[in-house]
């Protein structure tokens, strides 16, 4: 998927959004009723990527730290930093909404921000809306989200994050 600008992205973001939180306007509104008593608190060390331009010399392993604070079964919270594609330090912060499920699976997105990647916004702060399937388990999980490629600013790709939940 390609978006022509950072327009279309906060456009994309918004429609999602709103289309999400209209579905599920009650749980939402529950979820952050007592945001400090999270579902549970996961821990990831970062991602790894496979590109779809595999001849641009991008950074497969992108180290880091990131955590996700699950509000319910679906909103979390999100937060990190890593070492991206394109070698430089990035952050995070975002939401999960993963409003399908099925067994252990949930289905949907995560909206937020990112920021070090130096084609995108000169390195500066950016919107995503990238989609994600997440597979949970005990104490075990995985993300896995659909980079998409945004022009010559972000290389898109299949980004895999393990996870380790913490609490409770």
């Amino acid at each position: 998927m390609k978006l022509g600008t950072q327009k279309h992205g906060w456009l994309l973001l918004c429609l999602f959004a709103s289309v999400t939180t209209a579905q599920a306007n009650s749980e939402f509104e529950q979820a952050f009723a007592n945001p400090m008593q999270p579902k549970a608190v996961w821990l990831n060390p970062g991602f790894y990527t496979s590109h779809f331009d595999q001849d641009k010399g991008l950074r497969n392993a992108n180290p880091g730290l990131g955590i996700e604070w699950a509000l319910n079964d679906t909103y979390a919270l999100t937060a990190g930093g890593f070492k991206n594609s394109d070698h430089q330090h990035s952050n995070y912060l975002g939401m999960y909404v993963m409003p399908w499920k099925w067994h252990m699976f949930k289905l949907g997105a995560v909206v937020g921000i990112f920021d070090g990647y130096p084609r995108a916004n000169q390195g500066g702060l950016f919107p995503a809306l990238i989609p994600m399937v997440s597979l949970e388990g005990k104490r075990w999980g995985l993300n896995t989200a659909i980079i998409p490629t945004v022009q010559d600013s972000l290389y898109g790709g299949i980004s895999f994050q393990v996870k380790y939940k913490i609490s409770p």
